[in-house]
């Protein structure tokens, strides 16, 4: 009959063998999640690292520069095109009429010539049968070029009824606006426009029949007329005249 002392060392031994399969199956124990290494695993950089930490592409830099150059010497190009454009404008804007015009800017100048041209008509279309020597002095003082021959046609008739019916013409200039003056082949030019009073006296037969006439025999009207002049020496004389009828 066993003792007590067999029967505990016969569950000591059981116990035994029943532990032994248990602990060869159980897994291993599971390390913890901090200890977890993976030696094998890439490293994973940023993408802004990667762009940061690579070396740039040189056909991609020499494009880059080359598109610069290109667009460098296109502004150029484009630049030295405006220029001389615009050097040329500027030149046609000081060739044209109204910067030559000195009437505009010139005002003693304005001045001189309208003085000297009043002066002129009221001599040239005035007329005297009593002395028409001075008519013919003016004209040979003050007229040259194409209006000599105008003027002459002009007073032709006034010329030849003249002494018949005691004739007295006086011209008399109540306004003048210089249109233009201007300086080429070393001559100095100008138009002016002219507005004038007439007034005729006729002492003759023919004269007091006239319906235009008044009592004293005398007749006015209004004449207007452009003439050219050009400066001779000190002095202007008219080279055209174009009358208005």
């Amino acid at each position: 009959m066993p003792t007590t002392r067999h029967l505990l060392n016969r569950q000591r031994r059981l116990a035994a063998r029943t532990a032994e399969p248990d602990t060869a199956e159980s897994p291993p124990a599971e390390r913890p999640p901090g200890d977890r290494r993976t030696p094998h695993a890439p490293t994973q950089v940023g993408h802004a690292d990667a762009e940061q930490g690579a070396e740039p592409d040189p056909v991609r830099a020499r494009r880059r520069r080359n598109r610069v150059l290109a667009a460098l010497a296109l502004l150029t190009v484009l630049l030295g095109a405006f220029a001389g454009w615009a050097g040329a404008r500027a030149g046609e804007l000081r060739d044209t009429e109204a910067v030559r015009n000195s009437a505009l800017t010139d005002t003693a100048r304005t001045s001189e010539v309208k003085g000297k041209v009043t002066e002129a008509v009221n001599a040239l279309f005035s007329y005297d049968h009593a002395a028409p020597r001075k008519n013919r002095d003016a004209a040979g003082r003050l007229l040259t070029g194409p209006a000599v021959a105008q003027h002459a046609r002009l007073l032709d008739g006034l010329r030849k009824q003249g002494e018949k019916q005691k004739l007295v013409l006086t011209t008399t200039v109540t306004d003048a606006a210089v249109e233009r003056i201007s300086s080429a082949d070393g001559k100095d030019r100008a138009r002016v426009l002219v507005f004038a009073d007439q007034r005729s006296t006729r002492t003759g037969a023919a004269g007091r029949t006239d319906s235009a006439a008044a009592d004293d025999g005398s007749a006015y009207a209004g004449a207007m007329l452009a003439v050219d002049a050009v400066r001779t020496g000190a002095s202007w004389r008219i080279n055209s005249i174009d009358t208005f009828d």
